[in-house]
């Protein structure tokens, strides 16, 4: 495989996780492909050792999860999470009963599908200091700690956002289930 086309392929394999990881801190698409851009470009100058590295993924994640904050910290943008995730495709043709247990798997997917996006449009409506710390607690699963030490924020403040951004998660989901 030529150089070109190996890390043609290594983008490949990464992007969805790079974008996701962006457009959840960053929570606009344009700006999350800004991001991800800027990401493989640091990731082509260190293709020679990134390439075939069992830490790429990590040093991927990380890259991507502090341009973001850079950005945020630069430009103070209100933002928007946004889900890229996607449904697997199975790659035989089923048959009769195996349709049936797979419609009935579809069923809980969709239904799954719902209440990601309904989490989604909740989380979307935090304010920015909630939303970051608990994108990274819940998403990006990082520590109170480190989450401090990124946002140069108190342990207590992190802890207090964190847990009133589940407070309003909580109201909003509830709220969201009487309307429905």
């Amino acid at each position: 495989m030529t150089g070109a086309t190996a890390f043609e392929a290594f983008v490949r394999k990464y992007q969805d996780m790079v974008f996701g990881t962006a457009v959840r801190l960053l929570g606009d698409e344009s700006e999350a492909e800004d991001v991800s851009q800027t990401v493989f470009l640091k990731a082509f100058e260190r293709f020679d050792r990134l390439g075939e590295s069992p830490s790429a993924g990590g040093w991927l994640r990380t890259v991507t999860t502090n341009l973001c904050l850079n950005h945020l910290s630069r430009y103070r943008v209100r933002w928007r999470l946004f889900s890229q995730r996607r449904p697997g495709e199975s790659e035989t043709e089923p048959g009769y009963e195996e349709r049936l247990v797979a419609r009935e798997a579809q069923d809980a997917d969709l239904e799954r599908s719902r209440e990601h996006a309904r989490l989604e449009r909740a989380v979307r409506g935090l304010p920015r200091h909630q939303r970051v710390p608990l994108v990274l607690f819940h998403f990006e699963e990082r520590s109170y700690a480190e989450i401090a030490r990124m946002l140069g924020a108190s342990l207590g403040k992190i802890k207090t956002d964190i847990h009133r951004g589940r407070e309003t998660l909580r109201k909003r989901m509830v709220a969201d289930d009487e309307t429905h």
